[in-house]
């Protein structure tokens, strides 16, 4: 009986002992399951960008005051070799420098038709904007009342029917295009009759701020700031060129920033100026000139024409940008320069004019925010 009592015991025991080993095993695999989810569940996503791709000022040849200003070829090459790159973005931005019209007169007072610049670009010419992949397009300059009312109006016309959208003109001061789930908005200024005022700041951020709450990414245009290669520096203070206000670009641009923009594209002074970085907000102070066939200079630094691409987060916070050099070429177009001599530049005039910037400018044009 005593034997019979032992054996049980011990095979109970036994029992026990192998049903808490399961009971830990099964703990243990558990637990391992659990680490395993958690790890994957940490894992960081990627965060999703959009891109912005701004160019300066587009003519693309002009018959008057003469036909020996329009192009070769009816200007079937001027920006062609370029297309990939203008798009190869989520939304690309240029200034149309002048009007569109096969023959309407110019308004604009010239004593001188020789020594005028006034851009009368035929209709035709504009396809080759289409064809480039451009989404949005500047009114806000001086030269778009070169035809004066009936120019606009046809100007407005080609770029409608061609399914562009263009903004800076007083009745037409915003834009909203959405790109993949993105809504984009756009406003453009300059100091010139007819156009959204560059220096009326309490309008422009009244703009801003209303165009900030039906969108996504704010995206603020400006023509301002003298012309030519002696102006090539900004000064942070009031620009006054021909006795005219071209507007302080520096405060303007931080003031629009403070009323919701998150990318500035300035233009206006044909050559190109620092860029910067402002709340996490980058700023170019000009784009400079990007195809202008004719009545422009092109040589030297008035050559320089970047495509620049901005890549923000959602939440327009700047977190990359590529310089892509082109350089224009005196009865040619627009092309690639394989010196990168329009990042080159943008570097050096950041260095000298807003070394406290906090952004990294490489040789080869990557623009990254300093840690």
């Amino acid at each position: 009986m005593r034997l019979f009592l032992l054996q049980l015991l011990f095979t109970l025991f036994i029992s026990f002992s192998a049903l808490m080993a399961q009971e830990t095993n099964d703990t243990i695999s558990k637990t391992d399951t659990l680490i395993q989810t958690t790890d994957s569940i940490i894992e960081p996503v990627e965060e999703k960008l959009v891109s912005i791709i701004g160019v300066g000022d587009i003519m693309l040849g002009t018959n008057f005051p003469h036909p020996k200003y329009m192009p070769p070829q009816d200007g079937d090459n001027l920006m062609k070799p370029l297309y990939p790159y203008l798009k190869n973005a989520s939304i690309s931005f240029g200034n149309l420098e002048g009007a569109l019209s096969d023959s309407l007169p110019i308004t604009k007072r010239c004593q001188d038709t020789a020594n005028c610049y006034a851009f009368r670009s035929p209709d035709f010419l504009f396809k080759h904007i289409v064809d480039a992949g451009f989404d949005v397009l500047s009114m806000a300059n001086n030269h778009s009342g070169d035809l004066g009312a009936p120019g606009r109006l046809n100007t407005i016309k080609q770029i409608e029917n061609a399914g562009l959208n263009h903004v800076g003109l007083l009745e037409y001061p915003t834009v909203v295009v959405e790109h993949d789930g993105v809504k984009f908005g756009f406003c453009a200024f300059a100091p010139i009759r007819g156009t959204c005022d560059l220096n009326d700041e309490g309008e422009a951020v009244r703009i801003v701020k209303s165009l900030n709450e039906r969108c996504d990414i704010t995206v603020v245009s400006f023509h301002g700031g003298a012309e030519g290669s002696k102006y090539e520096h900004i000064t942070r203070e009031r620009e006054i060129f021909l006795g005219e206000d071209r507007g302080n670009v520096y405060e303007f641009a931080r003031k629009m920033i403070d009323a919701g923009a998150d990318l500035i594209l300035g233009h206006g002074p044909h050559v190109l100026r620092a860029v910067d970085l402002y709340k996490d907000r980058f700023i170019i102070y000009s784009l400079g000139n990007f195809c202008t066939y004719s009545r422009m200079k092109v040589s030297g630094i008035n050559g320089l024409a970047p495509i620049l691409k901005v890549y923000t987060n959602k939440n327009g916070e700047f977190k990359k940008a590529e310089v892509i050099s082109c350089k224009q070429i005196k009865g040619l177009g627009t092309r690639i320069d394989k010196q990168n001599k329009a990042a080159l530049k943008l570097k050096e005039l950041t260095q000298a004019d807003i070394p406290e910037a906090k952004l990294n400018i490489s040789e080869t044009g990557l623009i990254t925010p300093k840690n």
